[in-house]
């Protein structure tokens, strides 16, 4: 048995938790296992977990206490927790050996062809459903404060949405490779960098002016508004050139 299935191991058997407090532990340990929480990320805030699992603060605190008492996570006190655990590597995939391989130009050029369409075929498809699923991880995106990492997470899934809300599972898997190739270019760093508080506030409301267009199933607002934005994104890497 693998490290990591005996950790699993120990975490379903050696505690007596409740149901919710289980699926709680048992989600966040495969995000963990999965590397959407690599090792030395900071986990979103236990209000950001509450509201995204669906279940109160007091579960989360639980779970967290239990994945910090197998050594999956540690706390730091005023910082919140952070992964501990380091999962076994993923096998380089063919997509993964080309997404080391993109410029941060050529990324920003394929976004500035895919967004338009993602957010055109969005306004028209998406259903009612899908708009509230998209508000909820907006909320996710509002929630941030100071965090990058855990920004960067939310803008991630909030265009995991949009794209989503297509209905071209093509377009949607040529998109998740784009955020694969930005997950693993310098290009992350660089918007850490940049991710001040004043930025992440002020991505927020762009975010928010978004999601209103889309909403509102104004096709011409949300084109428009995703092209300054890329411009804006473009203006960001020349200054890094």
């Amino acid at each position: 048995m693998s490290s990591a299935e005996d950790t699993t191991s120990q975490i379903l058997t050696t505690h007596s938790v409740g149901a919710t407090v289980q699926v709680v532990i048992d989600t966040l340990f495969a995000r963990i296992k999965a590397g959407t929480y690599p090792v030395d990320t900071r986990l979103p805030s236990e209000r950001t977990l509450a509201s995204e699992l669906g279940v109160a603060r007091n579960t989360v605190r639980e779970a967290l206490d239990v994945l910090t008492g197998q050594d999956v996570i540690h706390r730091r006190p005023g910082s919140g927790s952070f992964v501990k655990f380091r999962s076994d590597p993923k096998p380089e995939t063919s997509y993964s050996s080309l997404a080391r391989e993109v410029s941060p130009l050529d990324h920003l050029v394929v976004r500035g062809i895919l967004e338009p369409e993602l957010v055109r075929l969005a306004v028209i498809n998406m259903t009612p459903r899908q708009i509230e699923e998209l508000d909820q991880t907006l909320s996710r995106v509002e929630a941030v404060r100071t965090d990058p990492g855990e920004f960067i997470e939310a803008e991630e899934d909030l265009y995991r949405k949009i794209a989503e809300g297509t209905g071209n599972p093509l377009l949607h898997s040529c998109y998740e490779l784009t955020i694969e190739a930005c997950r693993l270019s310098y290009r992350t760093a660089l918007r850490r960098r940049h991710l001040t508080p004043q930025r992440i506030q002020e991505y927020q409301k762009r975010y928010n002016t978004l999601f209103n267009a889309i909403a509102s199933r104004d096709v011409e607002s949300a084109v428009e508004f995703i092209k300054l934005h890329l411009i804006d994104e473009q203006k960001l890497l020349l200054q890094e050139v």
